[in-house]
């Protein structure tokens, strides 16, 4: 048997609207996209990682009640959702990128731990750490 996860799910507002930050501005690729009635199961993908999805869900029928609905985007809007994190070769390059494309950092690029990271949301509120790949001794 083999195991392994495939797809990881984070809440957004709007679904059009995650994939024209994630797609457009990210640089990932969508996946799959179909729908069930009101329903759409949407993932998209990182290009240098075929075997991984990110889901982009918005909370509601048929996993949620329109309460439960209801809280889950208040807390996802107030960036209360546990943060992902994107890899980059460069932080502060993907930094000056990204703010130009209009993404909302929370964190300006920093060193520490050995390497370069930054904080930035999606649109949603979704919570990103961008860390730059460790560098060897040179």
């Amino acid at each position: 048997m083999t195991q392994g996860i495939e797809v990881v799910g984070v809440y957004v507002r709007d679904q059009d609207e995650a994939v024209a930050f994630y797609v457009d501005v990210l640089g990932f690729k969508i996946h799959t996209d179909v729908r069930n009635g009101a329903y759409r199961w949407l993932t998209v993908q990182h290009p240098d990682q075929p075997a991984f999805q990110l889901g982009l869900f918005v909370p509601g029928p048929p996993v949620h009640d329109a309460a439960t609905a209801q809280a889950l985007a208040a807390l996802v809007a107030k960036g209360a959702m546990p943060a992902l994190v994107l890899a980059v070769d460069d932080c502060r390059a993907a930094y000056q990128r990204l703010s130009a494309a209009g993404v909302e950092f929370t964190q300006a690029p920093v060193e520490r731990y050995g390497t370069v990271d930054a904080g930035f949301r999606d649109p949603s509120g979704n919570g990103w750490k961008m860390i730059e790949s460790a560098r060897g001794p040179a």
